[in-house]
Parts: C-alpha cells; sequence; structure tokens
C-alpha cells in the first residue's frame, strides 16, 4: 500500500518512546492512520498539529498492516493554538472528524469544506465570520455519513416558501403555517443553513448550532464517540462569551 497525498492532520497519539500515530484526512483516500518515527521529536511536534495541512507518504506492506509515514509540512496553522476562539474550534472541527469517519473511505466533500472552514478561522477577523461555517461543516457530515437533514420543503405538506421550523425527530424542515401552535417543539430555522452566502448575526449562529448539536449527538455521536462532545461545548461557551 502506497498513499502520496497533501492531508489535514486530525489527531496525533502517542506511541512507543518517540513515535506518533497520526491520523489525517486525504481528498481522495479519507481518513489515513500513520506511525510517524520520531513523531514526538522537537522537530516534528509544530508539524504534527490538529488542523495543519501536510504533505504525507504512507507505505505499508499489507492494507492490513499500519502505515509507515512521513511527512513534509505544507500550512501551519500552529499559532492558532494561541488564541482561545481558533484553538477550540480546530480541537473540535478535527475531533469531530476522525470520531465520525471511517478510514480508508473517500470524502472529498468533507476534506474540502474541512479544509475552507479552517481557512476561514485562519483568515476571519472575528468568530462571527466563520462561526456559521461550523454548523454547515457539522450538517455536511450529517448527510455525508447518511443522517442528512430535510431542509428544502416542508415535512408536512411539501411547501417550500417560508420555512421556518425544523422538526426534532424528522429533522425535517416545516412551514410556519404547518408549525402554528407547535413552536416551543420545533428548531427555528436561520436562513443562512439552507441558502448559505453572507455572515448571518449571533443568533442565528446559536440557533443553526443547536439544531446539529442535537442531530449530532442523536445519531453519530454515540457510544465512545459521545466523549468528544466536551470539546463541542467548550466552542460554544466560547462563541456565546464572544457574543456578549
Amino acid at each position: 500500500m502506497h498513499i502520496a497525498a497533501t492531508a489535514i492532520v486530525l489527531s496525533v497519539r502517542p506511541h512507543g518512546e518517540h513515535g506518533a500515530v497520526v491520523r489525517a484526512l486525504t481528498p481522495d483516500d479519507g481518513v489515513q492512520p500513520g506511525y510517524v518515527r520520531g513523531g514526538r521529536s522537537r522537530a516534528l511536534r509544530p508539524v504534527l498539529q490538529p488542523g495543519n495541512l501536510i504533505r504525507g507518504d504512507w507505505r505499508a506492506r499489507a492494507e492490513t498492516q499500519l502505515a509507515a509515514l512521513t511527512v513534509e509540512l505544507v500550512e501551519s496553522r500552529a499559532p492558532l493554538f494561541a488564541e482561545a476562539l481558533p484553538a477550540a474550534a480546530i480541537e473540535w472541527l478535527t475531533t469531530l472528524t476522525v470520531a465520525t469517519l471511517p478510514e480508508g473511505q473517500p470524502y472529498p466533500r468533507v476534506h474540502a469544506a474541512l479544509d475552507a472552514v479552517l481557512a476561514a478561522v485562519e483568515a476571519a477577523p472575528a468568530a462571527r465570520g466563520w462561526a456559521g461555517l461550523v454548523a454547515r461543516y457539522e450538517l455536511l457530515l450529517l448527510a455525508e455519513l447518511g443522517f442528512g437533514l430535510a431542509l428544502d420543503e416542508c415535512v408536512s405538506t411539501g411547501a417550500r416558501d417560508d420555512l421556518g421550523f425544523v422538526s426534532p425527530k424528522s429533522g425535517g424542515a416545516v412551514a410556519r403555517a404547518a408549525a402554528a401552535g407547535y413552536e416551543a417543539r420545533l428548531f427555528p430555522l436561520p436562513p443562512f443553513l439552507r441558502e448559505g452566502g453572507g455572515a448571518p448575526g449571533w443568533e442565528a449562529i446559536f440557533d443553526a448550532l443547536a439544531i446539529t448539536g442535537h442531530f449530532l449527538e442523536r445519531d453519530l455521536m454515540t457510544g465512545r464517540a459521545a466523549e468528544t462532545l466536551a470539546a463541542r461545548t467548550r466552542l460554544i461557551d466560547r462563541l456565546r462569551r464572544a457574543a456578549g
């Protein structure tokens, strides 16, 4: 087995006295684990930071064997870990991805979206510029793993206009007329989660995160993966403080 690809570092786990097992997301081969000799050294620690873009070379004699991985830094996002909010965003995005995606299966849309969100975290002058993208990334991940939400038409009437809510049971959109009297049992649907474009306000961002968080916890973050939700809680707490 030989894979050479640009990849996003997702997780780094110490292995042995000096090495590390690294999982990184490639565009065409999905999440790939590999053993990096000397991965805990001073030279490689700054390279093997979650969120960094690397050039990886995975080699193994058999598909079932853990590949030996050599890495070269393409782009470092390590300086962002000096700031609490960007650090929390990178921690959650990479943790979510490695906890939910099966290894060795291609998810090119997820790779492209994760790279775009990380770039936005790096470039935006304030968290409001990228926080909505976190919710959209979570929505995409749900869809890619078979738990997509139906936000294009009303789950009750089939109407495509004036969609204002989401059912916590079906994951389908609900038109305002159909939701009359039941609003308290539904999630408000922020328009940007359907339409995209522009930077949403804080209220819309938190509404979107409430929707995606509910379905992540119900459908994806189960068993051992549920332990990683603490990283999401830390991120949202920091976002609320930033929103004032």
